[in-house]
C-alpha cells in the first residue's frame, strides 16, 4: 500500500481504512528480550549515529523519537545510490536501498546495545524477511548498517544471543551491513507518525509500537518526542 503516489496516499487510505483494519495484520506483537551482554559502556562523549531499518520508516523513526538519549531521527535510504535515493523509485524494490533511520544519540545516556534491544523488540519483527507487516519488497528488508567494528561486533554477539536463547518463533533473519551512505527522505516522511496519528496505517500499525516501548521498556521511553520539526535539541 505504502508504494503507491504519495500524492493519493490520504485519499485512498480513507477510503480502505476499514477493510485494511479488518484484513491486514496488527503491529508486530513485541517480544520482550534480554539487554545485550556485549555493548558499549555508557560514558559522555561525543554524539554517535545508528542507521537501521525495519520495515516502513514512518513507526521506526516514531518509536526511536521516544527513547531517552536519542537527540534527532531522520528517515531516509540506505544500500543504494544518491541517483535513486527517491520515494518512488525505491517503492519498486529495485534500488538496492532500504527504507530506513539515522538515529543521533548520546552515549552517556543510552547505549547502542539498548537501542538494538528496542530495534529487535519492539520497533519491528527481525525474523520476516523482506517485509514487515503488509509491506513486502528487499526495500522493507531488516538490517543493522554500522559504522564501525564496535557496532558491527556488538549488532553480531546480540543476534548470537538471541538465537541461542530462542526468543524468537523463527530465525532472525537480520542483515548486518557497512555504512556506506545514508539519504534522509522527502520532507513530507519526517516525523509522519507524529504529524499524523489517525493515518489509518500509523493508527493500525505503528502506534501500538510506541505503547509497546513504554510497557517493556519504561526506563529507555520518552514521554515527549524529539521531532525534527520543532527543532528539539537533546534530552
Amino acid at each position: 500500500m505504502r508504494s503507491i503516489q504519495h500524492s493519493l496516499l490520504p485519499a485512498l487510505l480513507a477510503v480502505v481504512g476499514v477493510a485494511w483494519q479488518l484484513a491486514s495484520c496488527a503491529a508486530e506483537a513485541p517480544v520482550k528480550i534480554p539487554a545485550a551482554v556485549v555493548d558499549n559502556q555508557k560514558q559522555p562523549g561525543p554524539m554517535q549515529t545508528a542507521v537501521l531499518s525495519g520495515g516502513c520508516f514512518w513507526g521506526v523513526q516514531g518509536v526511536f523519537e521516544h527513547v531517552k538519549g536519542v537527540q534527532k531521527v531522520v528517515s531516509g535510504y540506505t544500500g543504494g545510490t544518491r541517483l535513486n535515493a527517491e520515494y518512488e523509485k525505491v517503492g519498486t524494490g529495485t534500488t538496492g536501498h532500504a527504507e530506513s533511520v539515522q538515529i543521533t544519540f548520546d552515549p552517556g545516556k543510552v547505549s547502542y546495545g539498548e537501542l538494538l534491544q528496542v530495534f529487535f523488540s519492539v520497533a519491528h519483527d527481525p525474523t520476516q524477511l523482506n517485509r514487515q507487516g503488509p509491506d513486502v519488497g528487499s526495500q522493507y528488508r531488516s538490517m543493522i548498517v554500522y559504522s564501525d567494528d564496535s557496532q558491527k561486533n556488538i549488532a553480531t554477539a546480540y543476534i548470537v544471543q538471541l538465537s541461542k536463547a530462542g526468543v524468537f518463533p523463527r530465525p532472525i533473519v537480520t542483515k548486518i551491513d557497512p555504512l556506506r551512505s545514508f539519504y534522509p527522505a522527502e520532507e513530507y516522511h519526517q516525523d509522519f507518525l507524529a504529524l499524523n496519528p489517525t493515518n489509518p496505517y500509523i493508527a493500525y500499525h505503528d502506534l501500538p509500537k510506541i505503547d509497546n516501548l513504554r510497557r517493556l521498556f519504561p526506563d529507555y521511553y520518552s514521554d515527549r518526542p524529539v521531532l525534527l520539526a520543532a527543532g528539539n535539541g537533546s534530552r
